[in-house]
């Protein structure tokens, strides 16, 4: 009995005994069956990927035959010069409208404005009083000009009538001296009196000048005191009021330099700026398009005037100018305005006979 325990203990530790032998040689076949099947996998994809992309990029040729019915089917006709890209379409540009006659009326003297006779939007003709200065110290020196010429011109008129008393004086002396009745010492002294008469008159009427020169200068001293238009246009703008000082020049504080700003409205027209590769297309005379970015449905006919002989480096630009055809009330200096120039027909006309060469 005893025994045939030991022999089923015996069995039994057998039995949990590990075999190293089957274990080296299954172990690789476990380890290496995934990766094959993976690497397998991919290849076949591949595969499939490739032959669906050269299927997809190279479409089935068609034979000679057919390639010879479709040729004989449709009749080649000659294909048009590309046409150039700078002469396809109109050339456009963006610029400013500007004003040839602008002016910012001042005064030529220093003074303090006592009344302001225009506003914005007025229109002024040319010569019209704006403004007018305080004038009292120079209506004053016009009147003592004046007060001296009409002293100067009574000087004038004394010594001119004593000039001619002793002129008859010294003719008289003369006659009587020739019948010997007056002496050689009378007769020497009607001249001499003559003489310093003559002097005293010609002295006179220079003072007379000289004081009519001065009059003349006091009286346009005192009319620079009433400021005028220099030409005729409307006012867009007033930068003086009553009671302040003004003067040619910028002396500090709270002096101005003008009394307003006027523009000619006959003298607006457009300023643009043209890509330089492209200014070849414009020429003085040609036909353009005006549309004002205020009025952005409304054509205005315009044409080129000049083209200013200049670039900007920066920029590369060529400065072109612009008239309208029209005047409207509606255009305003400093409004931004679209351009499209039309070109001239004898560019037109080239360019169809290059075409057709």
């Amino acid at each position: 009995m005893e025994m045939k325990m030991t022999d089923d203990k015996s069995k039994l530790l057998r039995s949990l005994t590990i075999d190293r032998s089957a274990s080296k040689v299954e172990r690789p076949k476990s380890r290496w069956l995934p990766i094959s099947a993976t690497i397998v996998a991919c290849v076949v994809a591949f595969a499939a990927f490739g032959a669906y992309e050269f299927r997809r990029q190279d479409p089935p040729k068609e034979t000679a035959p057919q390639i010879a019915q479709q040729s004989a089917a449709q009749p080649q006709t000659p294909q048009p010069p590309a046409p150039n890209s700078k002469a396809a379409g109109n050339l456009a540009a963006s610029g400013y409208v500007v004003a040839r006659r602008k002016a910012t009326v001042a005064a030529e003297i220093t003074g303090k404005v006592v009344e302001v006779f225009i506003d914005e939007g007025m229109t002024v003709t040319d010569g019209q009083v704006v403004a007018r200065l305080d004038s009292v110290l120079a209506e004053r020196d016009y009147e003592l000009a004046r007060s001296r010429v009409e002293t100067a011109d009574a000087a004038v008129a004394a010594i001119t009538a004593d000039l001619e008393d002793a002129t008859r004086i010294m003719s008289r002396v003369q006659t009587l001296s020739q019948k010997n009745f007056a002496t050689e010492a009378d007769l020497t002294k009607a001249q001499a009196r003559v003489g310093v008469l003559s002097a005293q008159l010609r002295q006179a009427q220079s003072q007379f000048e000289t004081a009519r020169i001065d009059a003349k200068r006091s009286a346009s001293m005192l009319d620079k005191h009433q400021i005028r238009a220099p030409f005729a246009g409307v006012v867009i703008d007033r930068s003086a009021q009553p009671g302040e000082m003004i003067s040619p020049m910028s002396v500090g504080g709270y002096t101005r330099t003008g009394i307003c700003t006027i523009v000619d409205m006959d003298s607006i027209e457009i300023e643009v700026d043209v890509n330089e590769a492209f200014i070849g297309r414009v020429a003085p005379g040609g036909a353009v398009n005006a549309m004002l970015d205020a009025y952005p449905d409304w054509t205005i006919p315009a044409s080129v005037i000049a083209i200013v002989p200049t670039a900007n480096r920066e920029k590369a630009t060529v400065k072109v100018r612009i008239r309208f055809e029209k005047k409207d009330p509606r255009i305003l200096p400093d409004m931004a305005v679209k351009v499209n120039f039309l070109g001239d027909a004898k560019t037109k006309g080239a360019t169809e006979t290059t075409a057709a060469n």
